[in-house]
């Protein structure tokens, strides 16, 4: 049930980045309104099929919504790049272009 919930926020989260309402998601996906809202509250848990298509429509790796945004390893190292990359996963496209401006400026 953890990961159901876990999911629908994921949902909820990266459809808010895009401006999206219910409608316009649940209308891209090729399901009701009410379907979408169940996977966001985490009372019904999609199909694979729905959830795949719900993570290509969000432009989203579908692990992302399952929670998977860690990077393999340990340390600090590893702690910072996951902290960053859920950061960077939560910010929509017009927030990401100007976050690797910044990067490159940073970087060189």
């Amino acid at each position: 049930m953890e990961l159901q919930r876990l999911f629908g926020a994921n949902v909820r989260h990266h459809r808010k980045a895009k401006g999206w309402t219910l409608e316009q998601l649940a209308g891209q996906v090729g399901v009701s309104r009410e379907t979408i809202g169940k996977i966001e509250r985490g009372v019904a848990a999609p199909l694979f099929e729905t959830a795949e298509k719900i993570a290509m429509v969000l432009d989203v790796p579908a692990p992302v919504l399952f929670g998977a945004d860690t990077v393999p390893g340990t340390g600090e190292r590893a702690r910072l790049l996951t902290e960053i990359n859920g950061t960077l996963s939560r910010m929509n496209e017009e927030q990401l272009g100007r976050a690797a401006k910044m990067l490159k400026a940073f970087v060189g």
